[in-house]
């Protein structure tokens, strides 16, 4: 990394102004992915992470899916805020989709039924760690990048489209891109309302 972990936590932000450009190549966006998803720890080394990696027009076409399936549902009155928005994402030079392989987590609950009702929760708490990790090395690489949820509503044609398996399930999607503007402002609670310390 070029920068120290904390700073890279810290530089972090969801960057919705994105350009279709990137200052690394795919090769490279692929090795920060790949790396991600070995090293991101999982509960019972489940590994039931999955990701797909979206560049060109493959790319646009996510965004088309999600535009025209949002047109469906969104009254016409309203419906140029939402097509902003996606043109923005789809304005990136890529997207990453988050999966979790349902089989592996059934067969988990099958194997270890005590904990039968953890493993959804804890297959979901693997994918944050691996989302936060795929976006703070994307961010340490130069590009901008947000994390958008359009589940269930885009899963059965992103699915078909790319010829997935029905047990992968969808839970979220990461446009990124070269940044073309920076985030604005955030502001924080008080660290003592959220943190307590006994020694």
């Amino acid at each position: 990394m070029n920068k120290n972990f904390n700073q890279v936590i810290e530089n972090r932000r969801s960057i919705y102004a994105i350009g279709k450009e990137s200052p690394i190549s795919a090769e490279e966006i692929q090795n920060i992915v790949e790396h991600a998803v070995k090293y991101v720890p999982s509960a019972f080394n489940s590994q039931s992470a999955r990701v797909v990696i979206l560049l060109g027009e493959q790319h646009d076409k996510l965004w088309d899916i999600t535009r025209e399936t949002l047109r469906k549902i969104v009254p016409e009155a309203s419906f140029a805020s939402t097509d902003e928005k996606i043109s923005s994402f789809q304005n990136g030079f890529g997207s990453v989709l988050f999966f979790e392989d349902q089989t592996i987590v059934e067969g988990l609950q099958e194997q270890f039924a005590l904990y039968k009702d953890n493993f959804p929760v804890w297959s979901l708490q693997s994918s944050g760690m691996l989302q936060f990790t795929v976006w703070s090395s994307l961010e340490d690489a130069g590009l901008g990048a947000s994390l958008q949820h359009y589940s269930p509503l885009i899963d059965d044609e992103v699915k078909a489209q790319w010829n997935l398996p029905d047990k992968w399930k969808l839970l979220a999607q990461m446009p990124f891109g070269k940044p073309l503007a920076d985030p604005g402002e955030k502001a924080f609670s008080p660290l003592e309302d959220r943190v307590k310390v006994f020694a």
